[in-house]
């Protein structure tokens, strides 16, 4: 099992584009992979699931990876956080 916090910088959080955008990318892997916030755990690959954590910018996920390629989908999730989902930084966060 692999496992990393990811702090949601983008101004959308996890709403909308950056939530299906989230949810296509976990799908590509075998593993089973979660995303938990406060005490609520779901499945990063159902989109309905993303939407009802309400994650804004600025909270923090716990992602959790499980099976022969989670590694691959911790690293590939993490970077398309820190990546502010393919668009521009919001620098009015820092």
């Amino acid at each position: 099992m692999q496992h990393k916090v990811l702090e949601i910088r983008n101004k959308d959080g996890l709403r909308a584009r950056p939530a299906s955008m989230f949810v296509q990318a976990a799908s590509k892997f075998n593993s089973q992979i979660l995303i938990e916030r406060g005490n609520k755990k779901i499945n990063a690959k159902s989109i309905m699931g993303v939407l009802s954590l309400g994650v804004q910018r600025g909270d923090a996920i716990h992602l959790i990876a499980n099976g022969d390629d989670e590694r691959a989908a911790i690293e590939a999730m993490s970077a398309l956080v820190e990546g502010d989902f393919g668009g521009e930084p919001d620098r009015s966060f820092e």
